[in-house]
């Protein structure tokens, strides 16, 4: 399979999560429309998507839904697993940690790094919380690879500088500040006030 656009690998981790949901709640097979009206597209790109990862269905009640899960996490999963490590553990990084962990069999957050020393050598939301300046030790130790950062934004250019020498391939950065990272390094920036106006510019558009 040729190497899948971001675009499509985020609408499939969508997918994904609202697949699991169907069947928690019984719910064995779904229509492409009904994936489209959940995640606001067309029902055309839901099935392009699909298509793309070699999944296709001739059964007039849907795909099933237990089976696009398993396709989609042949795609999107990695065999053994990777381990992520949050650095900067105040609010939004325990926020994170506490959602996200247990959601995923092949993906966890191993480790969360601070400088504070009332957070470091403890377990926080379920997972230890170490000195930032033993950050690179634990990241060959524990086998991380990818770093979510939730730093001050004046100390994520330096963090980031420590992740990409400790072997780091990705890193998922919620600061304000834009980081450059060589070509070899993937980067996802997700900058809260920047999301958090736009919508508040289509809310004026509407208003008006």
């Amino acid at each position: 399979m040729s190497k899948l656009p971001e675009k499509t690998i985020g609408r499939l981790s969508e997918y994904r999560r609202t697949l699991l949901n169907c069947l928690a709640n019984g719910k064995t097979h779904v229509f492409s429309h009904d994936l489209a009206n959940l995640h606001n597209i067309t029902a055309v790109q839901v099935r392009r998507d699909i298509m793309l990862i070699g999944y296709s269905t001739t059964l007039k009640k849907g795909y099933d839904v237990k089976a696009l899960i398993d396709v989609i996490g042949n795609i999107i999963d990695t065999k053994d697993g990777l381990n992520a490590a949050i650095i900067g553990i105040g609010n939004l990084g325990r926020a994170i940690t506490a959602y996200f962990n247990g959601k995923r069999t092949r993906l966890k957050i191993a480790a969360t790094f601070d400088t504070d020393p009332e957070k470091t050598n403890r377990v926080i939301s379920g997972v230890k919380c170490y000195p930032i300046s033993e950050m690179g030790r634990i990241i060959k130790e524990q086998d991380i690879s990818i770093g979510i950062l939730t730093v001050p934004p004046e100390d994520a250019a330096a963090v980031t500088e420590t992740l990409i020498m400790a072997g780091i391939k990705g890193i998922l950065n919620y600061t304000s500040t834009s980081l450059n990272v060589s070509p070899n390094v993937y980067l996802e920036e997700y900058d809260m006030i920047t999301s958090l106006e736009k919508v508040a510019y289509f809310v004026k558009e509407k208003n008006e």
